[in-house]
């Protein structure tokens, strides 16, 4: 497998691809984005004076309802797991509104006569690409009234969505929260030969598409635009191939497109002679950039390179826990007082849990959920699986996604992470990333139930995948032209996208020590099959 991968990877090395390019200084701050969370899991203990209730089979494939009914008394709180915000920023008083309206409705529904109104949750069926999943419809009715509102205990995955991409106070979307001044490190700020390799991979694949004239190669998630500009420096002796591409950059926060734009030395050139119509261009390989809020603002008819580097594990997940009641959702309220955010856990099954749970369990072996006490499942990353997976079966190409997670059911691995140290995950909403290991098993069963005409390879580790790529011979080449500075800067750089654990050869400081996440990050690629089997997965 490696002589083969080696085969196809050293003519892009031999020909001069990354011979002449600077060395900048990698950090050595360790990835806490690598670690994984030292809290125990929090399991909630559903109330003891609620009836129990035998659970569904999650595994039954008949179609569920989505009608279920609002029990506040039914609802737990466990103290320790209450935290309190240190002021009340805009985020946290948008989130305290949304939980507090229901609290309002059943008040006055009890003053019209009903302890409880019946809740009847309706999955949004319109074709709108833009719409949230938290804003789907909840109707609450009253003999001769009906509220419309979206209210009440949230999900994890609506906190998580609102905390980090709330356009006015999320956490991605008005600052700069990458490299060693921000709360985590990714690993094309580790070092350049992260976004290098990425380039390798990326012309193999255009060979194996045949050499298109035209190409998207599209970001998601692109951060400061690192990777995407060390790939394109990277590539930038190869004309035949950067002649072909047009950049596309998926990104929300205007801050980092900003940042994005600056990294890969955008300028905006005028089309026609009144300059009146502009495209802005790339000067490290001349090639058009385009940035857009979602993959499907993306335009379809052109062969698709898609590069998903540590986007997968921000996308909103839900949780559950196994209790006495069977599967219920762990959900974000406030306390009585109205201090403290607080998990709860749902008094029946939620539509998420008849809806996404079971279908992640039957793709599952009985035998590995009856493991499970607790289950994380993530519908965005489903649902964008299944965009790619119909963009490269129609369009042709692949997708490269490399995250942090297992080929399994995830249990319990959400984690938040504020200047490089984990805290409270309910702590000072929009102040901390929020993150999850990501599911593989759950993309390749995404994407192969969309599209006959696709394949998935993987995963591999990190590791693996940059070693039959070529980054030994890299680091090699590098360190015979570097300073002694220089090669410390290297070799560290090197173990932590490659090692495992902490680096042997470290002798700074211990808080410094360089963290490999070699084996936690994974790599995974989607093609169409009418491009055989991707470099390195065969």
């Amino acid at each position: 497998m490696l002589r083969r991968s080696l085969s196809r990877a050293s003519p892009l090395l031999s020909n001069g691809l990354l011979q002449t390019l600077p060395l900048p200084f990698a950090p050595s701050t360790r990835s806490l984005r690598s670690l994984s969370s030292h809290t125990t899991p929090q399991t909630l203990n559903p109330s003891p004076s609620q009836e129990e209730e035998s659970h569904e089979n999650l595994r039954d494939s008949s179609r569920p309802t989505v009608s279920v009914s609002i029990d506040r008394s039914g609802l737990h709180n466990s103290p320790e797991h209450s935290h309190n915000p240190s002021s009340d920023s805009e985020l946290v008083k948008h989130l305290k509104s949304i939980i507090k309206i229901l609290l309002v409705i059943a008040r006055a529904l009890e003053r019209r006569g009903h302890r409880h109104g019946e809740a009847v949750f309706r999955q949004s069926r319109k074709k709108d690409r833009e719409e949230k999943e938290q804003k789907k419809e909840r109707r609450c009715k009253s003999r001769d009234v009906e509220f419309e509102f979206r209210g009440g205990p949230i999900s994890v995955a609506e906190y998580m969505e609102e905390v980090l991409t709330n356009p006015h106070s999320g956490f991605y979307i008005n600052q700069d929260v990458f490299g060693a001044g921000g709360d985590f490190i990714t690993s094309p700020e580790v070092s350049q030969m992260f976004g290098e390799m990425i380039g390798v991979w990326t012309m193999c694949l255009w060979e194996q598409m045949g050499q298109p004239e035209e190409v998207n190669l599209i970001e998601l998630g692109p951060g400061r635009g690192t990777l995407m500009a060390d790939l394109l420096r990277g590539s930038s002796k190869f004309v035949n191939f950067k002649k072909t591409l047009h950049i596309h950059m998926v990104e929300c926060s205007p801050t980092l497109q900003k940042l994005q734009y600056s990294a890969l030395k955008c300028v905006d050139e005028a089309v026609n002679e009144d300059g009146s119509t502009k495209r802005t261009i790339s000067m490290l390989s001349g090639s058009p950039v385009s940035w857009h809020s979602t993959l499907e603002q993306v335009p379809l008819g052109t062969p698709t390179i898609i590069i998903a580097h540590e986007f997968y594990d921000a996308l909103p997940i839900h949780q559950f826990q196994k209790s006495s009641r069977g599967w219920c959702e762990k959900m974000v309220d406030v306390s009585e007082d109205s201090l403290n955010f607080r998990f709860v856990l749902s008094p029946m099954p939620t539509p998420a849990t008849l809806l996404y749970l079971r279908k992640r369990c039957q793709w599952a072996s009985a035998e590995e959920v009856a493991k499970l006490d607790h289950i994380e499942v993530c519908p965005k990353a489903m649902e964008l699986t299944h965009q790619i997976a119909k963009r490269i079966s129609s369009d042709g190409g692949g997708a490269l996604i490399i995250d942090y997670g297992k080929n399994g059911i995830i249990s319990d691995s959400l984690q938040a992470i504020q200047k490089h140290k984990f805290v409270n995950i309910l702590d000072n909403p929009g102040s901390a990333d929020l993150s999850a290991y990501v599911d593989f098993a759950s993309i390749r069963h995404s994407a192969k139930e969309v599209s006959e005409h696709i394949s998935v390879h993987g995963p591999i580790t990190q590791s693996q995948f940059l070693g039959y790529l070529g980054i030994n011979f890299r680091v090699e080449a590098l360190l015979q032209n570097s300073t002694e500075e220089q090669a410390e800067s290297l070799k560290t750089g090197y173990w932590q996208l490659v090692g495992d654990g902490e680096a042997p050869f470290w002798e700074g400081p211990n808080e410094q020590t360089p963290i490999g996440m070699g084996n936690r990050y994974l790599a995974m690629a989607i093609v169409n099959k009418k491009q055989g089997v991707p470099v390195p997965f065969e």
